[in-house]
């Protein structure tokens, strides 16, 4: 399997393509990343070095992919945090000139948007570009909540008004919906649910909460669950492997009070989890 992934990418730590494309190349699958952005570090940190790719950038190396020959094995397009619209505007030819080579190829968009007590912390114009734009263009959209409520004008403090959200997201294109980072007045104060939803059904799979906060997960649990949903063709395996792995990996980190995600020490978490969290059809 070959996954077009075009995100951020950092020197230090694991966030954007820095997290996915380990966890896909872990899986066995071949990726052919494109950077956004190429920063020393995360900008958790509060100070970082690098810059920032427009979207010219994307185009030529997308022209020099396509003279390979290659773009019709390519199975997914999977994309993340934007810098712009216009950098946005550039991943959406990419997915589309994919699919015009194999029109079985599927584009995941992971609409980075901002966080439950961060807001948004995306340039002015991207929140709009991935609703107006992005949403509607993909097969599989992976928001956590704050992006959920943030991209269909809603708030949903519980299960009923969460699933609406979904459907109205769902209604905008994507057929298959990852909801991550789901806190609501049903979810127990020590656990943090996950959904998805496709064709099939509505599935959740409920996870222990662990005393960690760090960058990066979002992005390898959408990575791990596009890939797994490539795969298998079923919301309900990818939301369990995924999940499962990245509970894993977290459940290491915070034990060894890391404050970048461990994905190689603890990389064997992508094959054979520890614990698996079977997906619950509600």
């Amino acid at each position: 399997m070959n996954i077009l992934s075009i995100q951020s990418h950092v020197a230090y730590g694991h966030v954007g393509n820095a997290a996915a494309t380990f966890a896909l190349q872990r899986l066995g699958i071949e990726v052919w990343p494109i950077q956004t952005v190429q920063f020393s570090n995360h900008t958790g940190y509060g100070s970082w070095r690098g810059r920032a790719f427009d979207a010219g950038s994307i185009r030529e190396l997308m022209q020099g992919i396509g003279e390979r020959g290659v773009l019709g094995t390519c199975d997914g397009v999977l994309s993340g945090y934007l810098g712009s619209a216009g950098i946005g505007e550039a991943v959406l030819e990419a997915a589309a000139t994919v699919k015009k080579a194999n029109p079985q190829a599927r584009y995941c968009c992971d609409p980075v948007i901002g966080d439950v007590g961060r807001g948004v912390f995306v340039q002015p114009g991207v929140a709009e570009f991935m609703r107006d734009r992005a949403v509607p263009a993909a097969d599989v959209v992976t928001p956590n909540h704050f992006e959920l409520d943030n991209l269909t004008g809603r708030i949903t403090t519980n299960m009923a008004e969460t699933w609406a959200a979904v459907e109205v997201l769902r209604a905008m294109g994507p057929q298959t919906v990852l909801v991550t980072s789901l806190t609501t007045n049903e979810t127990p104060d020590n656990a943090i649910d996950l959904l998805a939803c496709d064709g099939a059904g509505r599935y959740r799979v409920r996870t222990p909460k662990l005393p960690i906060s760090v960058n990066g997960a979002g992005d390898a649990i959408a990575a791990l669950f596009f890939a797994h949903w490539l795969r298998s063709g079923s919301a309900a395996e990818a939301l369990s492997r995924a999940a499962s792995a990245v509970f894993g990996i977290l459940k290491k980190t915070a034990e060894a009070g890391s404050r970048e995600i461990l994905l190689i020490e603890a990389q064997e978490e992508f094959v054979k989890p520890s614990q698996v969290f079977e997906a619950e059809k509600v």
